[in-house]
């Protein structure tokens, strides 16, 4: 099996939990994606950070779809931050966009996910 080249780190937000990815995502993330994932509780969205992604790869894309069905089948909403250009369009090419909510911010995400950071106030 392949060694695992990224690491996820979570943080809560409300009823959000935020994965911030590093480094190369691919099919030997699948521990620590699930473990991370799992880490999260129970939450009502999963945000993903991308912002710290150096590479991803169509065994990354296949965990997202993973990720994907376990997160709808506890009716947890997915959501994406921090994508590169090229990286955006490989969600659009894959139609991950239409499943997994893309933002430019964590803000953006966040706010989608229902869930307002400490000190804003939605109106």
């Amino acid at each position: 099996m392949a060694e695992a080249t990224a690491t996820f780190d979570v943080r809560r937000h409300g009823s959000a939990g935020v994965l911030d990815i590093r480094g190369d995502v691919t099919a030997g993330s699948e521990d620590v994606l699930m473990k991370a994932y799992e880490s999260a509780g129970e939450v009502t969205a999963v945000v993903l950070n991308f912002a710290g992604l150096s590479y991803m790869n169509s065994g990354g894309i296949g965990l997202l779809v993973t990720l994907l069905v376990r997160a709808k089948r506890r009716s947890q909403r997915l959501l994406a931050y921090g994508l590169s250009e090229h990286y955006r369009q490989i969600f659009e090419l894959t139609r991950l966009d239409e499943a997994i909510g893309i933002h430019d911010t964590e803000q953006d995400a966040l706010a989608a996910a229902g869930v307002a950071r400490r000190g804003e106030h939605h109106e």
